[in-house]
């Protein structure tokens, strides 16, 4: 009986670490805006057709160092759009529905909903599967719907091993793409550092802002306490 608790007990923790998947370190670096460049050029040429991003407007793109001539002439490619309008798309999403099977989801948070970790690994794992409907599927989200269109920069990769329980899944690149695979990698890396940048534009304002908060507090803590010290020191 005591063995049956035990199994019970540790069956949703097995059940868990059976659905773990490999995350490689994304190499996010908020400061460096030569990457965050590089990676919306990305987003807006593969991404952007597809996935919208209804919460970013172009001209955001500013603060980290384009001009909105650059941005308009690098990066909206639809007629009509304006540096100040946000990155939405022409396709509906029931239309995407009935082509896809489900809507492509906004990726304004994307990284903060899955973790940049996550993102940066899932575009580095598509693979060649005939017996899926788009030719591709993915280690870490497996039978996506989504298709490879990196595959012209990356290649086509093949399934070598299939990472169980967490281990790296291995991969052989069967037909070369337009990039290495140092380079596809340093790609994506911008790419991700352009989604975690997108996510929260303001961080390193915030984060430089609540630094000046907390030494505020600090001195204003020691001041309360020798204030309170002044206060009290009749009282017996």
């Amino acid at each position: 009986m005591k063995k049956f608790l035990l199994a019970l007990l540790f069956l949703p923790l097995t059940a868990m670490a059976s659905d773990e998947v490999y995350l490689d370190h994304a190499p996010v670096n908020l400061d460096n805006y030569a990457s965050i460049q590089r990676g919306a050029r990305l987003f807006t040429n593969y991404c952007l057709s597809c996935h919208s991003a209804d919460y970013m407007r172009y001209n955001k793109l500013e603060d980290v160092g384009l001009t909105p001539d650059q941005i308009k002439n690098n990066l909206i490619f639809v007629d009509g759009k304006k540096v100040g309008d946000t990155m939405t798309i022409a396709m509906r999403p029931d239309d995407a529905k009935k082509w896809f099977g489900s809507a492509p989801p906004d990726l304004s948070v994307i990284t903060r909903s899955r973790s940049p970790d996550w993102v940066y690994t899932y575009l580095r794992s598509f693979y060649a599967d005939p017996t899926r409907p788009t030719g591709w599927n993915n280690t870490v989200f497996d039978k996506v719907a989504m298709p490879n269109v990196l595959w012209s920069l990356q290649g086509k990769q093949v399934l070598k091993k299939a990472g169980e329980d967490g281990a790296k899944p291995e991969f052989e690149l069967a037909e070369p793409g337009k990039l290495t695979p140092d380079q596809y990698d340093a790609a994506v890396g911008d790419l991700v550092n352009y989604l975690t940048w997108m996510a929260e534009p303001n961080k390193l304002q915030r984060m430089e802002i609540g630094v000046y908060v907390l030494v505020f507090l600090g001195l204003f803590f020691v001041l309360t306490y020798f204030l309170k010290k002044e206060y009290w020191k009749d009282v017996h």
